[in-house]
């Protein structure tokens, strides 16, 4: 949801920018946009000046983590690791320790062609290709995975932990009337509750000792807020929901529909065979991509998320590349505990709490 929003972003302030480099030009101004050529493999992909060949962008395939086009725009997002001093993002540590983190940031690439579909495409391609070279390396004929072998798996797996189901239990929906002090904010911090949820909304992960929502002791970590007064949260991006939020500080009753969940998530991926894949992918203990409709979606795994336990080892402390081999190497029933990756930072001492 958040590379979305940064990627219609971006493309608003490009089209902003064309329309400046339009009037610029019948100025007598430089151009501030320029022409390129673009390279795709199974491997990278990698941009060129169309005038120069100078290299403006370069970066391994498997770094992607989103594409799409829009009208005749391409934007394309890649995780890049930044030096450890200069970023917040997607840290991995040990419990009371520091060393080893990893840290990224995502760079968000928007391109201006009449091909913009078809470079989407070809992209996608590379990626379907670059898949079946990895099958093939673990000995695995991709001819012997067909799609509808692959439909024909899910359709026999049923949703777990399906969200609609547990929040159309009524013992676990909840309608709060919470007091508080003019002036006083709710004392709360809250999260996505990541991509996967069939619900999208924000969950509690943390609260204010001694501001309103704690001293009600009606709330708890992981609770999943579905509206305030009225106002349904659902679907709505964070800092919307985090916006209504701070504008209850003058207010002195507070309604809130919960639904009671823990604040771990647990996740049951049911794989046959190793030839099918899992349908997502990690960075450093982090799901960072999840494929709509795959085996892994419907065993619960949410884009966001900090993987905590698999098969019922903790991996906390476990390095990126032991938690994919753990994962890769993994069939039939795989069990997993994850929480929003906020969450994990916060309870973990990672992260200093900003209440609203």
């Amino acid at each position: 949801m958040v590379q979305a929003q940064e990627a219609v972003s971006r493309v608003k302030r490009m089209q902003k920018a064309a329309k400046i480099k339009k009037k610029a030009s019948s100025e007598g101004d430089a151009q501030t946009l320029a022409e390129v050529d673009l390279f795709i493999s199974t491997q990278r992909i990698k941009v060129l000046n169309a005038d120069t060949q100078e290299a403006m962008m370069d970066h391994a395939l498997r770094t992607i983590s989103y594409i799409a086009d829009i009208g005749n725009i391409v934007v394309l997002m890649a995780r890049r690791r930044m030096p450890r001093s200069a970023s917040q993002d997607c840290i991995e540590t040990t419990p009371g320790a520091q060393e080893g983190k990893k840290q990224y940031k995502m760079i968000c690439h928007v391109f201006e062609s009449e091909d913009a579909q078809l470079i989407a495409q070809s992209i996608g391609q590379a990626f379907s290709v670059a898949y079946q070279e990895f099958l093939r390396a673990n000995g695995i004929n991709p001819e012997d995975l067909s799609q509808k072998e692959y439909s024909d798996i899910i359709n026999t797996q049923e949703m777990y932990n399906d969200d609609l189901i547990h929040f159309s239990n009524s013992e676990n929906c909840k309608e709060l009337q919470l007091e508080k002090h003019k002036g006083e904010i709710l004392g709360v911090v809250v999260v996505e509750s990541g991509w996967g949820s069939i619900l999208p909304t924000v969950i509690l992960a943390n609260m204010l000792n001694g501001g309103p929502a704690a001293r009600s002791g009606k709330l708890s970590i992981g609770d999943q807020i579905m509206s305030i007064n009225g106002t349904s949260l659902v679907g709505l991006p964070l800092a919307t929901c985090q916006g209504i939020i701070k504008g209850l500080k003058n207010q002195t009753q507070v309604k809130l529909n919960i639904v009671s969940c823990p604040p771990v998530t647990t996740v049951l991926i049911k794989r046959p065979d190793l030839k099918y894949q899992l349908g997502f992918s990690v960075q450093n203990g982090i799901i960072c991509s999840l494929m709509r409709g795959g085996i892994a979606e419907r065993g619960g795994v949410r884009v966001g998320h900090r993987i905590i336990e698999i098969n019922g080892q903790s991996v906390v402390a476990t390095a990126h590349e032991k938690i994919v081999q753990a994962l890769s190497n993994s069939v039939g029933e795989i069990h997993m505990k994850t929480m929003p990756a906020a969450m994990f930072r916060l309870l973990t001492g990672q992260e200093t709490p900003l209440y609203i």
